[in-house]
């Protein structure tokens, strides 16, 4: 007995000691915390309980495997922590070829970690980046929450969009294989809400993917074939000067098809702040420095990724007010200051103007 109560306070220490060392991680893993929990509780029973059925060295061996599993566990995502862009490079130094850009925002997965650096999957670029320029765990899982959305992925032929979540509901739209939307909220296993043209629609669950989107690099190659397209357009603006306000003005239609896509349905000042938050973007250095760049960079935007933008850029058929709020937006207005971020109004705080937060 007296044995027992002096190995007490040390198996004590050994829990406390692995519970501080694996707590961060352990808060890290995402949908498995609970389970790793009750393990971790099992582990710690055993160890104390005098009728377990097993020594006091298993239940420690058993509870060290636990946690070490639980570390395992530990969130794979990283963002960027950087006011510009953050250089990727081929190797995990500051010699070798840059590959890539990571954005203010952006996120991404790890494949590989030392020497302080970390190799990152973000989009279609794969590279080593700097760790004193990025966060991991719990920090970056906060910053993806505060500038990340949920989206619905199309996985049938056709999908209809309706007006309230029940099959004898008004048909609103009919969505094709792999568009996308964003989500407003999971109403239960068989209807998401979703914003559909500014507006509250369902689409049934059982067609749809849904997954977390976070903003992702790009390689050098992408960047480097923007900015060639972007040259070109210039160079045949100065070959013809009759050219030049039609190359001037294909920014112009293309942040009036962004904003009707995001604003089409909302006031004058909500379609204005749709447009200065690209300008925010394109002027902050944080971002590409082109309105197309911002807009079609990594997905930014869901109707830049879903293909819609390009719809209603090819077709033409814009509101009047959305081409008076991209030619505002572009002189310099702004009525959400220097915001570079917006979503549907209900899960963070900022600007909101009409059915829109800014921030």
């Amino acid at each position: 007995m007296q044995n027992g109560r002096s190995r007490f306070p040390m198996l004590a220490g050994l829990i406390l000691g692995l519970v501080m060392l694996y707590g961060i991680r352990i808060d890290a893993a995402a949908s498995d915390t609970k389970e790793y929990l009750d393990s971790l509780n099992a582990g710690i029973f055993s160890i104390i309980a005098p009728d377990s059925g097993s020594s006091n060295t298993e239940a420690i061996e058993e509870l060290t495997q636990i946690a070490q599993e639980a570390a395992s566990q530990r969130s794979d995502l990283v963002m960027a922590d950087v006011k510009q862009a953050l250089n990727v490079r081929s190797e995990a130094n500051e010699d070798s070829e840059k590959v890539g850009l990571l954005y203010k925002d952006c996120g991404g997965r790890i494949l590989e970690r030392k020497d302080g650096w970390t190799k990152i999957q973000s989009g279609e670029l794969v590279g080593w980046a700097n760790d004193n320029y990025l966060l991991f765990d719990a920090e970056a899982e906060a910053m993806a929450g505060e500038v990340g959305n949920m989206i619905v992925t199309i996985e049938t032929e056709t999908l209809r969009v309706r007006r309230e979540p029940n099959t004898d509901s008004e048909i609103l739209g009919l969505l094709a294989q792999d568009d996308e939307l964003d989500v407003i909220e999971v109403i239960d296993d068989e209807w998401i809400s979703v914003d559909f043209e500014n507006d509250v629609a369902y689409v049934s669950a059982e067609y749809v993917n849904m997954d977390f989107h976070i903003d992702t690099g790009e390689t050098m190659e992408v960047i480097k074939k923007r900015e060639e397209e972007a040259a070109e357009a210039k160079r045949k603006a100065v070959e013809n000067r009759n050219q030049a306000i039609i190359a001037e003005g294909d920014d112009y239609r293309l942040l009036a098809a962004l904003i009707q896509c995001e604003a089409g349905a909302e006031s004058y000042e909500g379609k204005l702040a749709v447009g200065a938050v690209v300008m925010n973007r394109v002027r902050s250095g944080a971002y590409p420095n082109t309105i197309s760049g911002v807009i079609y960079a990594s997905g930014q935007f869901t109707p830049a990724i879903n293909g819609k933008v390009a719809k209603v850029y090819d077709n033409g058929n814009i509101l009047d007010s959305c081409y008076q709020a991209a030619a505002d937006a572009l002189a310099g207005a702004s009525n959400v200051g220097g915001a570079t971020h917006f979503r549907r109004a209900g899960n963070h705080d900022g600007i909101q103007i009409d059915n829109q937060v800014f921030w």
